[in-house]
């Protein structure tokens, strides 16, 4: 079998679709499953390695209260050689990229392949479509006509089609556990007492950073030798720093954009992780990978974390943008250290449901459920499986 993950995200910055798409065909690969990864292009040169193709162009842009891509492919010729080219069996969409998803799904070809998409976003929940009702029309019509199975990383994901009459499953996230365990080592200039706590993501409006400061504020007035690193970058970064320096607080580090290999370290060396993201979370990768560390999480209980940090995590979720709060459940943590390992050994436990081997069987088995729905509704008029699902159906059972 032959699987195209098809990314609608650029690569060139760190992202949680890019590791998830990763992650999966890293897990294909080793169960002996054939998978390559189509993912636009940014700028020139990029090179993620043999198995990506670069097809079509990403352009950036502000949605949401975050940055999205707008994608499109000027060469829709291409589209139709590169499926053609590689004899994929399955493609498999990683949310629903425009113009250039239509584009695909609109080649000849995909008539020939099972159609699958994860939604990685909470499209419902989404100030644009919703304000543009047609647009949730155009999606739910799109997917009945070409999609044979769609996939939520969440409950939330799969709202906006509840009309929709294929297959549908909630299949998480998945996290790698060699990659962030607790051998990766220390970051040495941060090792010197102090209590670390950590951001880690991009500095836009949903992230909500601004929040966390304001709790940190209120921390620095009670606490000594308390830190605040915040590794990432985004729009909103030096109106940021000039609000950190306005209101004279000390020990916030900006760190910038961290490399990816880094990152474990970074997970490694807090002692607190804190995602204050006040909408737009349809998961929490960010929060799987601060838990595989063994650290404590406190967050705000936007629908996607609460769908992570549910039993003991719950506890530490906390009304978006009520910073008050947040400095309530950090205080916690920050004074009581067999607190704070008790939350990081649960933690530890929890993510083990999300490996990649666990989540990957899941995916793997939802193309043989697919697989099996769209065999029943193209039966001919004998009744015999058409040639070409049969071939299908010889690929993916065994697996």
């Amino acid at each position: 079998m032959r699987i195209g993950l098809i990314s609608f995200h650029s690569f060139s910055k760190p992202g949680g679709v890019k590791r998830h798409i990763f992650g999966l065909h890293n897990e294909f690969l080793k169960k002996g499953v054939k998978s390559k990864i189509i993912a636009p292009r940014r700028k020139i040169p990029e090179n993620y390695g043999q198995d990506v193709l670069l097809l079509g162009t990403s352009i950036p842009m502000n949605f949401n209260g975050s940055q999205a891509d707008l994608n499109i492919n000027f060469n829709p010729l291409a589209i139709e050689e590169v499926i053609n080219e590689e004899r994929f069996d399955v493609l498999h969409l990683h949310n629903f990229g425009f113009p250039s998803a239509l584009q695909i799904l609109t080649s000849p070809s995909t008539s020939n392949t099972l159609n699958i998409l994860t939604l990685h976003s909470d499209m419902k929940g989404s100030r644009f479509l919703n304000n543009v009702p047609t647009l949730l029309y155009f999606f739910n019509k799109i997917a009945q006509w070409k999609i044979d199975g769609i996939i939520g990383v969440s409950p939330l994901c799969l709202k906006i089609f509840k009309k929709y009459k294929g297959p549908k499953a909630v299949i998480p996230n998945g996290i790698d556990l060699e990659k962030f365990n607790t051998n990766v080592p220390l970051i040495k200039k941060y090792q010197d007492g102090k209590i670390n706590i950590l951001f880690l993501g991009r500095i836009e409006e949903r992230k909500g950073l601004i929040y966390l400061l304001k709790a940190y504020k209120i921390l620095e007035r009670k606490l000594s030798d308390i830190r605040l690193i915040v590794a990432g970058n985004g729009p909103l970064k030096e109106e940021l720093e000039k609000w950190v320096k306005d209101n004279n607080l000390k020990n916030v580090i900006f760190e910038g954009e961290i490399e990816e290999e880094k990152i474990p370290s970074y997970y490694k060396t807090c002692d607190i992780y804190v995602s204050p993201a006040i909408f737009g979370e349809s998961f929490g990768i960010v929060l799987l990978e601060a838990m595989a560390l063994g650290k404590p999480v406190v967050a705000f209980a936007n629908e996607g974390y609460k769908a992570v940090l549910k039993g003991k995590g719950s506890k530490f979720l906390i009304k978006p943008k009520n910073f008050k709060a947040l400095a309530e459940k950090i205080e916690l943590l920050i004074k009581k250290p067999l607190l704070r390992e008790e939350m990081g050994k649960w933690g530890q436990k929890e993510v083990q449901k999300y490996s990649w081997p666990k989540v990957s069987k899941k995916v793997l088995n939802f193309y043989k459920t697919c697989l099996d729905k769209k065999s029943e509704r193209l039966k001919n008029k004998n009744g015999t499986i058409d040639k070409l699902i049969e071939k299908w159906y010889k690929k993916i059972v065994p697996i």
